[in-house]
C-alpha cells in the first residue's frame, strides 16, 4: 500500500524558536571546577526540594550522570513518562525538550515539573501546529488519530493514541488487526517505516526531525565499506535510504541494548550522538562510529545533535531549582484531553510487554525499552 502524505510541512521551524535561536542559547561549557560545583549544588537542591531528575539519552553527559547519581533516570521518552508518573517525588526536573515536560505534567498534574530551559523544543512539535492539525483530523473523521510523542499537548488532545518509537509498531499492528485506518503525525519517516512493516492504511502528516532527516544513505554506504565489520544501528526517524542499510532499527533504548547485548565490537550509530555517552558507559570495550549526516563538501561529517537538547545544561538544572524558572503548565481542558491517549499507550505497554521486546530487524534477542 502506498503511503499518503498530508502536506503541512513546517520544516523551517521559523519564528522565535528557530534552530539558530536554539544554538545561540546553548550555555557556555563549564570548566571542570565549575562543573563539579554545579553538580554538587544541583544534588543539594534536588534533595532539598524533594525533586528527581529525569533525563533523555540525548542531553549532555553531565546531566545524564547527575540523574543516575541522584536516583533519577536516563531513558527514552516512554520510560521517562513511566518513571515520572510513578516516582514519589513532589518535583520532576525534566532534562530534554518541551513535549517531554508537558507529558510529565499531563501524567502528574499535582507535581511541579521544571525544565532547565523552556525554549528547548523539537522540530517535529514545531512542524505540527495544533490548529492545522485539528483541521487535518476534522477532514478525516473515519481514521484513528495516532501521534508520536514528539508533539504538543494540544496535538495530543486531538489524538486517540500516543506512541513512542519503542511501541509504535506494536500499537499500529494492534489497530490494523482491529480493522482501523490511521491518521499519523508528525514524522513521515517513522510513519513510512511503520506502514511498510505493518501494511496498515496510514495517512501521513509531512514532518521530520532535523537531526535524523540529515543522515545520508550514500555517505553511510561509504562508511560501511570503510568498516565492513560494523553493525549499523538506525533510529526509524531516519530516511529510507539509511533504514534500509540497518542491522537493527529501533528506539534509543533498543539501540542501546543492541550495543550492550551484541558480541560485535564496532557499531555505526544513526541517531542523535548524545546517546553515545551512555553507550560508552554500558559497553566500554566497543567502538562507536557516528553515522554521517553530510557530504564531503560540508563543514562537518556528522553533526547529529539536536540544538534544543544542547540547551540543557547543569546551570539550567541549578537555576530552575533555585528560582522555580522553567516551570511547565498544561491548562485544562487540554491536559485532561491529552491524558487519554498517553494512558492508552501506557496501559497497552503494561498489558503487552513482549510486544516491544523485539528488535525490528537483526540479531539481538529481546531488545526492548530500558
Amino acid at each position: 500500500m502506498e503511503q499518503v502524505i498530508y502536506d503541512y510541512t513546517r520544516q523551517d521551524a521559523s519564528g522565535a524558536s528557530c534552530t539558530a535561536h536554539a544554538w545561540a542559547k546553548v550555555p557556555p561549557r563549564l570548566t571542570p571546577e565549575e562543573r563539579d560545583r554545579a553538580k554538587e549544588r544541583a544534588k543539594e537542591l534536588l534533595a532539598r526540594h524533594d525533586a528527581v531528575l529525569v533525563a533523555h539519552y540525548y542531553v549532555d553527559g553531565d546531566i545524564q550522570d547527575l540523574a543516575l547519581e541522584t536516583g533519577g533516570c536516563v531513558a527514552d521518552s516512554l520510560e521517562m513518562a513511566r518513571f515520572g508518573r510513578d516516582h514519589p517525588a513532589k518535583t520532576l526536573v525534566v532534562a530534554g525538550v518541551r513535549f517531554m515536560g508537558e507529558t510529565a505534567k499531563i501524567l502528574s498534574p499535582d507535581k511541579r515539573v521544571l525544565m532547565p530551559d523552556l525554549d528547548a523544543t523539537c522540530s517535529l512539535d514545531l512542524g505540527c501546529p495544533p490548529d492545522e492539525f485539528a483541521a487535518f483530523c476534522d477532514a478525516h473523521p473515519d481514521r484513528k488519530v495516532v501521534v508520536y510523542a514528539n508533539t504538543s499537548a494540544a496535538v495530543k488532545a486531538r489524538a486517540d493514541w500516543m506512541v513512542t518509537s519503542s511501541c509504535a509498531l506494536a500499537i499500529v499492528s494492534h489497530l490494523k488487526a482491529q480493522g482501523e485506518k490511521i491518521l499519523w503525525a508528525p514524522d513521515r519517516h517513522l510513519g513510512r517505516y511503520i506502514q511498510e512493516q505493518t501494511g496498515a492504511d496510514m495517512l501521513m502528516w509531512n514532518g521530520a526531525c532535523i537531526v535524523h532527516d540529515e543522515f545520508k544513505g550514500l555517505e553511510l554506504e561509504l562508511l560501511r565499506k570503510e568498516h565492513p565489520g560494523a553493525l549499523v544501528l538506525v533510529h526509524p526517524e531516519s530516511p529510507r535510504s539509511v533504514v534500509e542499510q540497518a542491522d537493527v532499527v529501533g528506539s534509543t533504548s533498543q539501540l542501546l541494548n543492541a550495543v550492550i547485548s551484541s558480541e560485535a565490537k564496532e557499531f555505526i550509530v544513526a541517531t542523535d550522538n548524545g546517546i553515545l555517552h551512555r553507550m560508552r558507559q554500558l559497553a566500554p570495550g566497543k567502538t562507536l562510529l557516528e553515522a554521517p549526516t553530510a557530504g564531503r563538501s560540508a563543514t562537518c561529517k556528522s553533526c547529529a545533535h539536536c540544538p534544543w537538547m544542547a540547551m540543557n545544561a547543569l546551570q539550567g538544572v541549578v537555576a530552575c531549582l533555585e528560582t522555580g524558572v522553567g516551570e511547565i503548565t498544561v491548562p485544562e481542558p487540554t491536559r485532561s484531553q491529552a491524558l487519554g491517549c498517553i494512558e492508552r499507550m501506557l496501559d497497552f505497554v503494561a498489558r503487552n510487554p513482549a510486544a516491544i521486546a523485539k528488535p525490528a530487524q537483526g540479531f539481538v534477542p529481546n531488545v526492548g525499552a530500558a
